[in-house]
């Protein structure tokens, strides 16, 4: 049960490029590299998902609570030969005073052995203060080895390691020199998700070669053979199989669609549902279906296409008005309404939504979420009532004039959603949220919105 954790002093120093390369590489020499990430986030898993052949789970102290995230850890981790999780913003960054919710206090929870991927961008003797600064803060972390990144030349690489092994103590790991080739391109969101990007393979391949080449991968992989064995914890009960007629959902995936959350849909798929994956962009109709889940993405990259789809928008929105349950999310949200703009052009969606979503330049919700259910909320009540739900947000988009006549199924603690008041757009047996949420924690969507589901069938 070998691990690593992949840490950075700041976002954007690299550790998504590594840790891609690693997957890449160690599961090309044999192994079942197990990916995780740290936080709520769609866009680096799919990278490290394609990377490794295996899906990559998140580890959220947001929507799980420490039981949870161990349990979890354990379990993928257990059929896999190394566990390999990518951090967050910064390895010490977070909300609270004593970081609680940092990447530290995940790494020391997981008795994770973590590697620094620094930025060298700039710097020469500066790196021995920070990585100084960075082993004296937290004794009790086990920074295991310094990886460099962004290195300009020889020279800088050979001024850099001398300084690192001179005032510190810090196995050096790698020398990673800059290389445009292989970064991958960003966007309002962060990286382009690569069900979108042209040529994702080859991106990996140079990144992974780039890595075998810069990176003392024996030495890394003996790090994660020395990490201590996670302790067992009890996992969650699973939930129930559904013991009612199968259920076909259909799951909206291609270019413009496909942030989902890999134990979400195995979730579904304990609870007896079928999941029918169709495109919005390519298919000439949706499929035949009890119910479509659309999640998020970025449907404003493919507005286009989507608009000239015209035969599956309008089999959306008839599934909707004759009473379908969907539930859509972020960009399943944005695709229901009736148009999308960005960049001063306009196309039409799907018309289920009477409203506009625009495109701003900065983000208009960003970050984790609380709800609270309102009496209006569709799906059958959760057994300890209208409970405050734990998620997360993230979007550039925002409902223009959102229909004063909509009720919602939220009202909303912390964060934006629709209004910056509520989130969960109701319209018979639609829920369109801004909010992503997860079957973690208290909170077992999944069930429910089968028993939604069924109950809409008659079931």
């Amino acid at each position: 049960m070998a691990h690593l954790y992949l840490a950075a002093p700041q976002k954007s120093s690299g550790k998504t490029t590594l840790t891609i390369g690693l997957c890449r590489e160690w599961r090309n020499r044999g192994l079942v590299v197990q990916p995780f990430k740290k936080g709520p986030d769609f866009i680096d898993p799919l990278w490290l998902t394609q990377a490794a052949g295996r899906a990559c789970f998140n580890l959220d102290f947001h929507t799980m609570d420490r039981a949870e995230i161990a349990a979890a850890f354990g379990d993928e981790l257990g059929t896999a030969d190394l566990g390999l999780i990518e951090g967050n913003v910064g390895l010490f960054d977070s909300t609270d005073l004593a970081g609680a919710n940092s990447n530290a206090e995940l790494a020391k929870h997981l008795r994770a052995p973590v590697v620094l991927v620094v930025n060298c961008h700039g710097m020469a003797r500066g790196i021995a203060p920070l990585l100084l600064g960075y082993r004296a803060f937290d004794p009790d972390l086990n920074l295991a080895g310094v990886v460099l990144n962004r290195v300009g030349g020889s020279r800088h690489a050979a001024n850099l390691v001398r300084v690192v092994e001179h005032y510190t103590d810090l196995p050096m790991l790698g020398v990673l020199h800059r290389d445009d080739a292989i970064m991958i391109e960003e966007r309002h969101l962060g990286l382009m998700p690569s069900n979108e990007a042209d040529g994702a393979e080859a991106w990996i391949e140079g990144i992974r070669r780039r890595i075998a080449d810069q990176v003392d991968l024996e030495r890394l992989l003996t790090i994660a053979e020395q990490a201590p064995r996670p302790e067992p914890v009890p996992a969650p009960a699973s939930p129930i199989a559904d013991t009612g007629a199968p259920l076909r959902i259909g799951i909206a995936r291609d270019a413009a669609f496909g942030f989902y959350y890999p134990d979400d849909l195995r979730a579904l798929a304990a609870g007896g549902a079928e999941l029918v994956s169709f495109s919005p962009l390519d298919d000439a109709e949706p499929p035949e279906v009890d119910a479509f889940f659309l999640g998020g993405g970025f449907p404003e990259s493919r507005m286009a296409e989507l608009e000239a789809n015209r035969s599956m928008r309008q089999g959306i929105a008839d599934f909707i008005a004759g009473g379908g349950p969907v539930y859509a999310e972020c960009g399943g949200l944005m695709y229901l309404c009736a148009g999308l703009t960005w960049k001063g052009e306009r196309r039409a969606m799907v018309g289920a939504l009477k409203a506009e979503v625009e495109m701003r330049s900065r983000p208009q919700g960003r970050g984790y979420v609380r709800l609270r259910e309102t009496a209006d909320f569709p799906w059958p009540r959760a057994a300890q009532g209208c409970a405050d739900i734990a998620a997360h947000e993230f979007h550039h988009s925002a409902v223009v004039q959102p229909d004063p006549s909509w009720t919602y199924g939220y009202d909303v603690l912390r964060g934006v959603g629709v209004d910056g008041a509520h989130d969960g757009i109701v319209q018979g047996n639609l829920l369109a949220c801004y909010s992503h949420l997860r079957a973690v924690g208290g909170n077992r969507w999944t069930a429910r919105f089968l028993a939604h589901i069924r109950r809409c069938l008659g079931d």
